[in-house]
């Protein structure tokens, strides 16, 4: 054998670098199903199902075309490591080389290169041509720069690709439709919201739901719902139908949350995505042709390009870039351990009850929901970043680390100092009560501060400002909020204090 060519649970596409002069008389494809990467995190079982349904339709597609795969599955062997069973893998087909696109994961590509050495395979890694900047590039954009701010990279990216530009400007006038993006749904509610496509399992998905379902049996979540693309075909169906049906109305109202509403206008294509069923390119180009066309405004349109062209490909950035020391960041020295309702959704907070209850479910919850409700109380509470960062990555189908360990560690947790963010993005039950109708009903209710029917949120948020008052007094974006604490005479402050103590020391009972 001249190359083996391994191709890891998120890099299923057939145009990947991996496959470039391959030739399948003297090279063949290695897939590895491992369970240790379901256990590294307490995985949820949605996210076990989809990445393996994925792996097996991807490997059927690969025999189908006639290309010999060695496909390792979940049940081969007693290893339960990735790391191990690749080693095991090099040493049974014994390739002259080992060939790779560099992984999404800082831990995964370490464990491809030990055991490349263990097995003596010299190991080629090729770059990952499915983002549209480069490592490298991004490198070089970010040299010499303390802090990074994704806006300018964004609009360098607009000019480079063209995309929504209009000549030398940007399309509709402006960048940025950001502050048009902010709108709640009033108390009239939603109305109605088209869904998402289901796509219903298939024979192989079936089996891979009841293999998961036994074999993880005690892993958080539920199949009940399992309705995710894992196929190409179905990727490119579900983003027809966002761009159809849901991208006209996503850009008003992106922020806002509803109970019994798990993806309101949200495209839920990040999945796809970040398993590459689907490119970047084309999931853009879908969202321009569609305002090109007249069929979505610019708001909807640039809101949703400003996701995959700006945040997702900056990300991705800044996870390189700061790695392996992200992964420890911890700005505010918070130690506290995560609630174990995270896992359960048991809570008096209707606001987190209602999010965690729909992660369970779907395996999903959308950015606000991840950074203003169980990330902003993460924040608030101090929970250690490192058990937040586990969860974010366990609980969510989308969830790969390069996307997932920035977004938990510096946009949710402020935990790397700002490195990217101009604020830490704390705030009280009022705005999650403007945002939702997630405080109709709650036990706790958010205007109030301390004593009987405080909000965690808003007792925890006031504590969180009386905490940080000097560093945060400094920052231009919270000074409003601490001039508002200010106005708190000092036996009110304190009252405050006790409060969130009580708090603290009883997380798992709030």
């Amino acid at each position: 054998m001249r190359s083996l060519v391994l191709v890891l649970g998120d890099q299923l596409t057939h145009g990947s670098p991996a496959f470039d002069g391959f030739d399948p008389r003297r090279d063949r494809i290695l897939m590895i199903e491992a369970p240790g990467e379901a256990t590294h995190v307490w995985s949820h079982k949605a996210r076990i199902a989809l990445f393996l349904s994925a792996m097996r339709h991807f490997a059927a597609e690969l025999r189908e075309r006639g290309l010999p795969v060695d496909h390792v599955r979940l049940g081969d062997g007693e290893a339960p490591g990735l790391g191990e069973r690749l080693r095991v893998a090099l040493v049974r087909l014994a390739p002259e080389r080992l060939i790779v696109v560099e992984p999404g994961e800082w831990r995964v590509l370490a464990t491809v290169q030990d055991a490349a050495r263990a097995a003596h395979v010299p190991l080629e890694i090729r770059a990952d041509s499915h983002f549209l900047c480069p490592r490298e590039a991004f490198e070089r954009w970010a040299r010499g720069k303390r802090t990074l701010v994704m806006e300018p990279f964004y609009r360098l990216m607009r000019r480079r690709t063209g995309v929504l530009m209009q000549g030398g400007a940007p399309a509709g006038g402006a960048w940025n439709f950001d502050r048009a993006n902010r709108a709640a749904f009033g108390r009239s509610g939603p109305g109605a919201v088209p869904e998402p496509p289901r796509f219903a399992p298939d024979a192989t998905t079936r089996e891979t739901l009841a293999e998961v379902d036994a074999r993880f049996a005690r892993h958080p979540g539920s199949l009940a719902s399992f309705a995710w693309p894992v196929t190409r075909a179905d990727a490119l169906a579900a983003l027809a139908a966002f761009v159809r049906d849901r991208l006209p109305g996503f850009g008003r109202v992106q922020d806002a949350m509803w109970t019994g509403m798990p993806f309101g206008w949200h495209s839920a294509l990040s999945a796809a995505l970040n398993l590459k069923l689907l490119d970047p390119r084309e999931v853009i180009a879908a969202a321009e042709a569609a305002w090109r066309e007249g069929r979505v405004p610019i708001a909807s349109a640039e809101g949703f390009v400003r996701q995959v062209l700006g945040w997702r490909e900056f990300i991705r950035g800044v996870y390189w870039l700061d790695m392996p020391g992200l992964a420890e960041a911890n700005h505010y020295g918070h130690t506290a351990p995560l609630p174990a309702w995270y896992w359960t959704g048991k809570t008096r907070m209707r606001c987190m009850r209602e999010t965690i209850g729909q992660t369970l479910e779907h395996g999903y919850a959308h950015h606000i929901q991840r950074l203003m409700v169980t990330g902003n109380f993460a924040l608030t509470a101090g929970i250690a970043p490192r058990q937040v960062a586990d969860w974010y990555l366990a609980v969510y189908v989308d969830a790969v680390e390069w996307a997932e360990l920035p977004n938990t560690v510096g946009m949710a947790l402020h935990a790397n100092g700002g490195r990217f963010t101009t604020k830490p993005y704390a705030a009280s039950g009022a705005y999650v009560k403007r945002m939702s109708n997630y405080c109709q009903g709650c036990a706790y209710r958010p205007e109030v501060r301390h004593g009987p029917g405080a909000c965690p949120l808003t007792t925890l948020y006031w504590d969180f400002l009386d905490r940080n008052e000097a560093s945060l007094a400094a920052n231009t974006r919270t000074a409003l909020a601490i001039r508002s604490l200010a106005r708190l005479d000092g036996r009110e402050r304190r009252a405050i204090r006790a409060e969130a103590g009580r708090m603290r020391a009883a997380l798992d009972r709030l």
